[in-house]
């Protein structure tokens, strides 16, 4: 039997006007599309898909957090100088840095990388050549001007030129030539030691000809868990909508719309009138022979089933729940050890993707804010992203004082040492962020 759509169709848009009252009745049932894990197939290499890339990202929050969240957590918390460094070059150098938004910079060059697969720092020298190599003791001061973020669809890799040279840098390649000049960049051709280079997902060597020597989006290997996530969620909505279900039986319907003309638009309006005046406290009228029903059902394990995908697209991101949908774990974990996993995952991605960018950036800056090269000894560490409750602290800052004090008592540290040590690990402790440099200067004196 064919129906015929057109009485749905009416309905829909009578029952979709505006209301004296001011409300709007919808009916989301009418021709509801179905949700896209049903008829979207996986697409092929989703990192050169840049179209769908940008759209998944501007329009889905999963995307967006699954770009972001690491990026963010990569760069939050900054670093702590643990080297000794002269009284005033610690805070000035740190002044800079934040003057220059290194961090900012340095976390949207990590989030482009995970959304297109690669993207680039621009190290920005005031008066260098970009086509030559980068030296450092060449820095003059004030010449360092930050870093500037592009990505793999703003540069073209020399792809037939590579660094020969023994290293870490050996097969890169050796320039990268700007090509979408639209957001005001030159049209460099840069050296690759004058770019810190951050890659979404680091393909092997096979494969990266097949992405022009890029790595490839984060996107591309959760995107079918992307899809099952939103077709299970959209389908649950759908499902709510029609959860409470009402049919109206009518005498002789198809012999109504079989004759069409005034008797089908009598039925129209009576149906009108019906959606109009039913409300809570409303009364459905109808026809003597006519019969209405409703029909509720229950959505038992539909949460369990959300869950699931929403545990396995956290595999896949490697981002715990608590951190990446902000709801608390059920039963009685508090979701703590996720956490910390997690945060010694940022750790050592942190330790392989930012220690050399930073390290080069703080040569750089300590040649252009004091002149000189940066100390051979000096050394730096992340601040940690876990945050301890004030009992835990207030155990730590105890434990960092005794240990301190007893280090200057011995002779291992000098007072001036032991002074600096503590403020260098107030964020932590809580305890020595007022001491001053005229404190360190008298201390270092004396």
């Amino acid at each position: 039997m064919v129906i015929d759509t057109s009485l749905n169709n009416q309905l829909a848009k009578t029952s979709s006007t505006q209301q004296g009252n001011g409300e709007v009745t919808l009916r989301p049932g009418i021709r509801v599309p179905p949700f896209s894990g049903s008829v979207s197939p996986l697409p092929e290499r989703v990192s050169e898909q840049r179209s769908l890339i940008d759209m998944a990202y501007r329009s889905s929050w999963l995307v967006g957090a699954a770009v972001d969240t690491v990026a963010e957590d990569m760069t939050r918390n900054g670093i702590t100088i643990t080297s000794t460094l002269e009284p005033d070059a610690k805070q000035h150098l740190q002044g800079v840095w934040a003057s220059l938004a290194l961090w900012n910079s340095l976390n949207n060059v990590i989030k482009q990388g995970r959304l297109y697969g690669s993207a680039l720092g621009v190290i920005l020298l005031d008066g260098d050549d970009m086509s030559t190599p980068l030296r450092v003791d060449t820095v003059k001061v004030g010449a360092f001007r930050g870093i500037v973020p592009v990505n793999r669809w703003q540069v073209s890799p020399s792809l037939s030129d590579r660094e020969s040279a023994l290293g870490p840098d050996l097969g890169q390649p050796r320039f990268y030539q700007v090509t979408d000049t639209s957001s005001g960049i030159p049209p460099w051709k840069i050296h690759y030691s004058r770019v810190i280079r951050i890659d979404g997902i680091t393909l092997p060597s096979q494969f990266t000809s097949d992405e022009n020597g890029w790595g490839i989006s984060v996107i591309e290997r959760i995107y079918d868990r992307i899809l099952a996530f939103d077709s299970a969620t959209t389908a649950a909505v759908q499902l709510m909508n029609k959860a409470h279900l009402r049919t109206y039986s009518v005498a002789d319907l198809r012999k109504i719309l079989a004759m069409g003309g005034p008797a089908r638009e009598a039925l129209l309006a009576q149906m009108t009138a019906i959606q109009q005046g039913q409300s809570i406290d409303g009364l459905t009228l109808m026809d003597a022979s006519d019969k209405f029903e409703t029909h509720a059902y229950h959505l038992n394990g539909l949460p369990e089933v959300l869950a699931q995908f929403a545990q396995q697209l956290s595999g896949a991101l490697n981002i715990p729940l608590v951190r990446l949908f902000g709801q608390s774990p059920a039963g009685f974990t508090t979701g703590d050890v996720d956490l910390a996993n997690y945060y010694d995952g940022i750790a050592a991605q942190q330790a392989r993707q930012l220690r050399r960018p930073v390290y080069t950036l703080m040569s750089l800056l300590h040649r252009s804010v004091l002149g000189k090269p940066l100390p051979d000894n000096f050394a730096f560490s992340f601040n940690p992203l876990w945050q301890m409750s004030e009992l835990d602290r207030s155990k730590v800052a105890m434990q960092t004082v005794e240990a301190i004090g007893n280090a200057v008592n011995s002779g291992v540290m000098t007072a001036y040492a032991g002074a600096e040590q503590l403020r260098d690990s107030s964020p932590v402790t809580g305890i020595g962020s007022t001491i001053r440099q005229e404190d360190l200067a008298s201390l270092r004196q004396g």
